[in-house]
């Protein structure tokens, strides 16, 4: 199992460290589980316009949908209660986005749990 922390991290760095982290642990080539340490979105400020950096995170989530639905044996997201609905939508919509089961919880704890159940299947 991985963990990768991105919490103290604005979101769009957040956003690229995990996708480097799982792009890095489908590269190789083996099962895995990760729980994913997210940042608080943003206090007062609507979310950026979707542009280019977005739209780089959506190609290279698509590049490396292959190697998750492969070796990834669930993402566990750990983050605020009040995240944004698209995030949230995003985080819940699994296989269909991430191409490996998900979970989302506030409690890193019940993240790590769960992220050790799937490695072990």
């Amino acid at each position: 199992m991985r963990e990768v922390d991105a919490s103290g991290l604005p979101m769009d760095q957040a956003q690229g460290l995990v996708l480097d982290e799982l792009r890095a642990l489908t590269e190789r080539g083996q099962p895995f589980a990760a729980v994913l340490l997210m940042p608080a979105p943003p206090q007062g400020r609507t979310p950026p316009p979707a542009g280019a950096p977005a739209t780089d995170r959506v190609r290279a989530l698509k590049a490396i949908r292959p190697g998750l639905t492969a070796y990834c044996r669930g993402l566990a997201f750990v983050g605020p209660a009040d995240i944004p609905a698209e995030r949230a939508k995003a985080i819940h919509s699994a296989e269909s986005l991430w191409g490996c089961p998900t979970t989302a919880t506030q409690d890193a704890s019940a993240a790590r749990a769960w992220a050790e159940e799937r490695a072990g299947l």
